[in-house]
């Protein structure tokens, strides 16, 4: 009887890396150290009548050293649907490399209270607003403040007509399709 021969097992394939999962554009910095403190939208609407009534009664150049603080609009890829009145957008992802700059700008202008926020103001909003603590308290400033606004523009938008007619660019059908009805 003639010997059997077995042909060697082809080897096992070798198993497929799983796809490396992308780190979020915040995991390259350091987490905030600072707690984050919250504004109300009742707080910046106030804030926002209050500078447009000095504004209405001085002329433009006082009425701007009224304004003591300054909104920031942190979305990037879904800044749509309108902002909050006199906002600047300044996407979250290219804060941290210009804290000190931006910083010394408001310093310069005069601003006391820096108002963060994003959708909902508890991502990039509540690290915005931790970063900029955390400088504020390093370089020893008393003055300024670091808030995020709470609820975020969602908040905002939801927050009916009072709100929304302090919103430039203001597009009901973002809103509508974005902030559940409550």
């Amino acid at each position: 009887m003639p010997a059997e021969t077995t042909t060697p097992a082809a080897p096992a394939p070798a198993p497929v890396p799983a796809p490396a999962q992308q780190q979020p554009w915040y995991a390259a910095y350091p987490a905030p150290k600072s707690e984050v403190v919250t504004i109300s939208r009742d707080e910046v609407l106030s804030l926002l009548k209050t500078a447009a009534s000095s504004s209405a009664s001085s002329s433009s150049e006082s009425a701007q050293g009224k304004r003591d603080f300054v909104l920031i609009d942190l979305r990037r890829n879904d800044f749509e649907g309108g902002t909050i009145r006199g906002s600047v957008n300044l996407p979250a992802q290219s804060l941290p490399l210009t804290l000190p700059s931006v910083y010394e700008l408001f310093k310069a202008a005069g601003v006391r209270k820096v108002i963060w926020y994003c959708g909902s103001s508890t991502g990039r909003g509540s690290r915005a607003t931790g970063w900029m603590a955390d400088h504020i308290a390093s370089v020893g400033d008393k003055e300024m403040q670091s808030l995020a606004l709470a609820g975020g523009i969602k908040g905002w938008a939801a927050a009916g007509p009072e709100f929304v007619e302090w919103m430039d660019g203001y597009d009901a059908a973002v809103w509508e399709k974005s902030v559940p009805k409550s």
